[in-house]
């Protein structure tokens, strides 16, 4: 076959597996992808930024700031490209996007372990804001073989997928960036090419293709797709929930590394092991009472409670004089797991089967929008809050800011979050 004859819809067709009868089987399935997915992810989160750091010869302002840059550019092509991804998985299935996109991040993750310049480790973050678009994928899959009173438990389940991966990766990441800062990037790439072995062998389809859509291109771009949040009734309020929650979210991925360094003096093995209590938190949260917490409160209660709880954290975070102090405000993120999987629900409530794909796409795109304004904000608040000029210096400014957006979510979810009548789903078609 030559290079002219490889289409999306060959693509498709070589990897399309009969759709299995939707089931625990195929949720596992997803659930082990998004598990090696995340551990790829965060094997690597420690030890990025030092990496800059490094490259900007210890100076950590300059390297606060191109980090910023590296988010912004990073979820720049989220923005670009998540509708598309979830476009294309609503017309050929999720099965081949979700494959292409663990093995274009692990090769990816190749290609900036061996960066000799800063240009090409930016080269590697953009490629890797294209590729990992399987986590959004991940979330329609789960939609397609779930139905609506499942579907928190199992969105939570997803968030648990991504505690184990912090709960092993950073750790695992600290202590290989201890002994060299390009040792994490090969494990991340073995890991996410392990992904993409495990699922073109045993991911199967969950979207059959009398359930497909047509493409099209007008909505597989990103003002194409937010305009589908603004189509259903509700929609659009749990978005702008889901961005205030989403914005306060970047300043811990934004300054976490270099915040902890500059303030606690902190190593990587400390990063690494404070991001993996970070995940059996959020693990014990999403994996174990998201699905009994929205069953006693409702979706709409399990939000607003998740929301005024998690907040808790940020406040810790941004006020905390030591670093014990700091690990004091974690338990409070665990409550953060609650939100996310009852907002995902409350907002699949929405819209029809066949547009859970560009659900999923809108809300990655406008996901990335906060990931483009995030570090931006974040890291220049950090900057001016630890320099000279600042006065007094106030180094937990980004979180304080934190709380006060997540103030804004629980008051505007207050206001929107009302539950609607389940939507109507044929019975052979969602796991019972």
């Amino acid at each position: 076959m030559v290079c002219s004859d490889f289409t999306p819809q060959r693509f498709a067709l070589m990897t399309d597996q009969a759709p299995s009868k939707p089931g625990r089987a195929a949720f596992i399935f997803i659930f082990v992808t998004v598990l090696l997915d995340m551990l790829a992810l965060g094997i690597m989160v420690p030890v990025l930024p030092k990496l800059v750091l490094s490259f900007r010869g210890g100076d950590i302002a300059s390297a606060v700031s191109v980090t910023g840059v590296f988010g912004f550019a990073w979820a720049a092509m989220q923005f670009v490209f998540s509708p598309v991804l979830g476009s294309l998985s609503d017309r050929y299935g999720r099965r081949p996007v979700i494959l292409l996109s663990n093995l274009g991040l692990g090769l990816d993750y190749v290609l900036m372990a061996l960066a000799p310049s800063l240009a090409w480790l930016f080269a590697g973050r953009l490629l890797s804001g294209i590729t990992s678009a399987s986590f959004s994928t991940a979330s329609a899959y789960i939609a397609d073989v779930t139905p609506v009173e499942k579907r928190p438990a199992r969105f939570g389940m997803l968030g648990a997928a991504f505690g184990l991966g912090f709960v092993v990766g950073p750790a695992v990441g600290g202590v290989l960036g201890d002994i060299s800062l390009r040792l994490p990037f090969w494990a991340a790439a073995g890991l996410s090419l392990l992904n993409a072995a495990y699922g073109f062998f045993v991911l199967p389809e969950s979207l059959p293709p009398e359930r497909r859509s047509e493409l099209n291109w007008r909505r597989a771009n990103p003002l194409g797709s937010l305009k589908l949040l603004r189509s259903h009734g509700g929609l659009i309020g749990l978005a702008s929930v889901a961005f205030l929650y989403y914005l306060a979210h970047e300043s811990l991925p934004s300054v976490y590394v270099l915040y902890t360094h500059y303030r606690y003096g902190w190593s990587q093995s400390d990063v690494g092991l404070a991001l993996a209590a970070v995940g059996i938190t959020s693990t014990i949260f999403s994996g174990a009472l998201v699905g009994p917490t929205v069953a006693r409160l409702g979706e709409r209660r399990a939000l607003l409670f998740g929301l005024l709880l998690g907040n808790l954290s940020f406040l810790c975070y941004g006020l905390a004089p030591t670093g014990l102090s700091f690990l004091a405000g974690i338990p409070f993120g665990g409550f953060l797991g609650l939100a996310g999987p009852a907002m995902q629900a409350l907002m699949a409530r929405r819209v029809k089967p066949t547009e859970h794909g560009q659900l999923q796409g809108a809300v990655s795109s406008m996901r990335g929008i906060t990931g483009m304004i995030g570090p931006l904000l974040f890291t220049q608040i950090f900057t001016v809050a630890i320099s000279g000029d600042s006065l007094p210096r106030l180094p937990g400014a980004p979180y304080l800011l934190s709380a006060v957006l997540v103030v804004g979510a629980v008051l505007l979810a207050w206001r929107v979050a009302h539950p609607i009548v389940p939507e109507a789903i044929p019975s052979e078609q969602v796991a019972r």
